[in-house]
């Protein structure tokens, strides 16, 4: 049995996400008990030019939710950018979730040769299907949701490994 392109994407996605919205929990159980402002946490960054606390969280969900949309040609929903609070947080991982499982394996067939145009600030870049799950969404998802665990962790909150990988 070969490995599908759904199956090393959104389950991978959905996975982590559902960590990532642990560790959230476990920062706002830190902030309750050592007296840190939640908005504090939410604001904190590991350096001056990255992004804080709530844009790691929403470049992961975007990340994962593009990649899905890209990988089976449709689009997939729009969120503002907007949150501040852990709940909108949560929310935003909540929404994530709720369309990655609209999505089924079907949808992926041919996204493997599927021709890939991601569009940014520095241009364009042209991705085989294959190479843009591989070589730019998942390490990208993962260094946003690393990224967050590494914000959490440098302000105090008690996460470690277990932590971001999740009950198995």
């Amino acid at each position: 049995m070969s490995l599908s392109m759904y199956d090393a994407s959104v389950p991978v996605f959905q996975r982590a996400l559902g960590n990532l919205d642990a560790l959230l929990r476990k920062g706002e159980e830190h902030a309750a008990t050592s007296g840190l402002d939640l908005s504090e946490l939410a604001a904190a960054r590991l350096a001056p030019d990255m992004f804080p606390l709530t844009g790691q969280i929403q470049s992961a969900c975007d990340s994962a939710k593009f990649a899905a949309a890209r990988l089976t040609g449709t689009t997939g929903p729009s969120f503002a950018d907007t949150e501040t609070s852990f709940e909108e947080l949560h929310q935003r991982i909540a929404a994530t979730l709720d369309y990655l499982a609209s999505v089924n394996a079907a949808d992926f067939e041919g996204s493997e040769t599927r021709e890939i145009v991601q569009k940014s600030r520095r241009g364009e870049r042209h991705f085989v299907g294959t190479s843009y799950l591989l070589t730019f969404a998942l390490p990208n998802f993962f260094f946003h949701v690393t990224t967050a665990y590494d914000i959490l962790r440098h302000k105090g909150v008690p996460v470690g490994k277990s932590d971001y990988l999740g009950a198995f």
